[in-house]
């Protein structure tokens, strides 16, 4: 049997009780990290508009793809810690908008298109427009009617970090053929017509209906994993040796994909609607 506490004993064991840190109330660090990567991201989209300002295309360019990075790793991210919210999807979008937006238009405004004054800056402001429009139509359609089941592996329009990608493909043209001197090739890429034609371009298939690959929910047949892999080893390689040429083949390889997402959509349709699917009945997600 313990022998009974003095009295000084327990006026002290009482007084370090008082002191213990109270618990707090509110979510855990683990679901702050998506949006910690959201505020990253964000960063960086203003950093390259900084870089712009200062004529140091090669640093904007690098601060966008890296700002494309991070938004693709942290929706999957707050998947895997059961972090995701209303708070972070809004505040995705707006990061986004930022990022893939407004910086691609302000770079290529300050590095070619200035050169036309007002005539040049029409294409960014439709740019950033169609983006603004692209980004409000996706935030609706989360609470909007369930999708059929093959519509799941697909967005609507090209998606903001795949168009701004597609609008840097003249900086990435330029950016390379720096690198190895090709003077003709960096001309015909800092003419601001084609930048101004890329902007235009890439705005409409923003702004557009055509169903485009969604890789979140994609799945590889097993035969065509070996060859996946060996493909994606093969543009790491590229992509640290040449990274302005990768990127650039990367644009050309999004684009070329295009034209065959409408036609797997179109397929995925047509057997759902031979099967006697209903359009708006919420089917498991497949490939």
């Amino acid at each position: 049997m313990r022998p009974p506490l003095t009295p000084a004993v327990e006026r002290w064991r009482q007084r370090i009780k008082r002191r213990s840190r109270p618990r707090f109330r509110g979510p855990s660090f683990n679901r702050l990290i998506p949006n910690l990567m959201t505020l990253v991201g964000l960063c960086a989209g203003l950093t390259a508009i900084r870089f712009a300002l200062m004529e140091r295309w090669e640093a904007a360019a690098i601060a966008i793809v890296a700002a494309g990075v991070i938004d693709g790793l942290d929706g999957r991210i707050a998947r895997l810690l059961k972090g995701t919210s209303r708070f972070g999807a809004e505040f995705d979008s707006l990061a986004d908008f930022l990022c893939f937006g407004v910086a691609p238009a302000i770079v290529l405004y300050l590095w070619t298109l200035s050169a036309w004054g007002g005539l040049g800056w029409a294409p960014c402001l439709m740019y950033a427009v169609c983006a603004a429009l692209r980004l409000a139509r996706f935030n609706a359609a989360i609470d909007g009617a369930p999708r059929p089941a093959y519509a799941y592996n697909f967005f609507t329009g090209v998606p903001a970090p795949a168009a701004a990608g597609l609008a840097l493909f003249p900086l990435f043209l330029f950016l390379q053929a720096q690198a190895h001197g090709a003077q003709l090739l960096a001309e015909i890429a800092q003419f601001p017509a084609l930048s101004a034609a890329m902007l235009l371009a890439v705005a409409a298939l923003m702004v557009s209906t055509l169903p485009t690959w969604s890789f979140k929910n994609f799945k590889v047949p097993h035969d065509y994993v070996l060859p996946l892999l060996l493909g994606a080893g093969l543009y790491v390689a590229l992509l640290v040796s040449e990274p302005w040429a990768a990127l650039a083949a990367a644009g050309i390889i999004y684009a070329a994909l295009i034209p065959l997402g409408v036609r797997s959509y179109r397929r995925l349709k047509a057997e759902a609607e031979a099967l006697g699917t209903p359009e708006d009945e919420p089917l498991r997600r497949t490939a």
